[in-house]
């Protein structure tokens, strides 16, 4: 089989050339940075971006400014505490021993073959990414907080919730796309059936919602029940989509951050109330898992048209045969207007599939949306250096390239 990596999309990025100023922006020129707004949604403007990565704005925002053509050094990251770096799975796992095996004690089922489908995921062969992210998350806030390096129970069981609702996610969505394999076997609903399938998920999810109610949080209860609401809204946007392409990266990325970010972000969030009082600390945390939740993301959509099906353990080019436009395609899209008409049908013509994944890769569109998932790991470490130096901060900010450099 040809190589599944193709060679530029490790450590690339892309700096724009120099362009008139855009409204609001006089004498500026410069990458566009990640769009942040309030309450996680997503609207953007060029110029505020440009002006400050972080400020929530309302602007319209034209994709063509995100069009660059010169390269440059990719946003690495380096240690920054002075200890001894480890890598970040590593230092994560130190709390995570026995991670499935917790898991699978929540899912208190005396149905045998309930009780298989619920566990089939849970079988240690997955990236726990969410997990490492928030042991990581809760020692970095409480070394910032009080110098504690444990990390309380209650923030582990943050981790084991996290993990169980990004799982429920994954099977309900594989109902709803009718996918047949993933992790490199079959679906829950290729093998059970779609309706055991749903059943399943919402198992896994009730399971997640006894085990937040055991914490008696009710600020973490509130944190992470937004989180099963916006699953919910983004699938909703995912089935739909917009004419206007102004709108319509505004909804892909509002639609990546509930689906994705959000559950990082509120992860984050809920381990650093646990172990931190102050307000400042919990908004870092939410911003740096937003930031990569929604880089992580975009590096999927680039995977989905640059790496191949058994790297990936699910067919490629699946969000085209969906119907979905994502982040390559729509930046292709400035390049080749043609494609407008295969979006707004959903590329369901025979041969929209195949010729909107030429386009893509006859385009610049994964190289932009590669550097436009940089600016978000860029953001992400902004945030999270302005906790007190550490060794699982410093993983924190070694994870930011892990999700760039990724190819499965």
């Amino acid at each position: 089989m040809a190589s599944c990596r193709w060679p530029w999309r490790r450590c690339y990025s892309w700096r724009p050339a120099a362009r008139s100023p855009g409204p609001g922006s006089p004498g500026r020129t410069g990458p566009p940075g990640p769009p942040a707004a309030a309450d996680g949604g997503v609207q953007i403007s060029y110029s505020n971006l440009v002006k400050s990565l972080t400020s929530a704005f309302s602007n319209r925002y034209s994709m063509s400014r995100f069009h660059h053509t010169t390269s440059a050094a990719c946003c690495c990251s380096k240690t920054r505490s002075g200890e001894k770096y480890t890598d970040p799975f590593k230092l994560g796992w130190r709390d995570l021993k026995d991670l499935y095996e917790d898991i699978r004690k929540e899912l208190v089922i005396s149905t045998t073959e309930l009780k298989e489908m619920s566990e089939y995921y849970f079988d240690g062969k997955g990236k726990a990414f969410r997990p490492i992210i928030v042991v990581l998350m809760a020692r970095a806030c409480n070394i910032h907080h009080n110098n504690s390096r444990d990390v309380q129970a209650d923030q582990r069981s943050i981790a084991l919730i996290a993990e169980m609702i990004h799982t429920a996610s994954l099977v309900h969505d594989d109902v709803i796309d009718d996918a047949s394999s993933r992790r490199g076997k079959h679906t829950v609903n290729k093998i059970w059936g779609e309706k055991k399938a749903v059943l399943a998920g919402d198992l896994i999810l009730s399971a997640a919602s006894i085990a937040l109610a055991r914490i008696g949080n009710t600020t973490v209860i509130s944190i992470l029940t937004q989180v099963i609401e916006d699953l919910v809204r983004g699938e909703f946007l995912q089935l739909g989509s917009k004419e206007n392409e102004n709108e319509r990266f505004a909804h892909y990325l509002e639609k990546t951050f509930k689906k994705t970010a959000s559950l990082i972000a509120n992860s984050c969030k809920a381990v650093s109330v646990l172990g931190c009082p102050d307000p400042a600390v919990h908004e870092i945390a939410y911003q740096y898992g937003k930031n990569v939740g929604i880089a992580f993301q975009l590096i999927d959509d680039v995977l989905d048209f640059t790496s191949c099906s058994d790297r990936m353990g699910k067919p490629t080019s699946a969000d085209l045969k969906l119907g979905l436009a994502t982040g390559p395609v729509l930046f292709a899209c400035q390049q080749f207007p043609e494609m407008n008409a295969m979006i707004m049908r959903r590329f369901s013509l025979p041969g929209d599939v195949d010729r909107a994944q030429q386009y893509v890769l006859q385009s610049d569109g994964v190289q932009q949306t590669t550097y436009l998932a940089q600016q978000y790991c860029h953001e992400a470490v902004r945030e999270i250096s302005k906790l007190r130096p550490s060794p699982e901060r410093d993983a924190l900010i070694q994870l930011s390239e892990i999700v760039l450099t990724r190819d499965k």
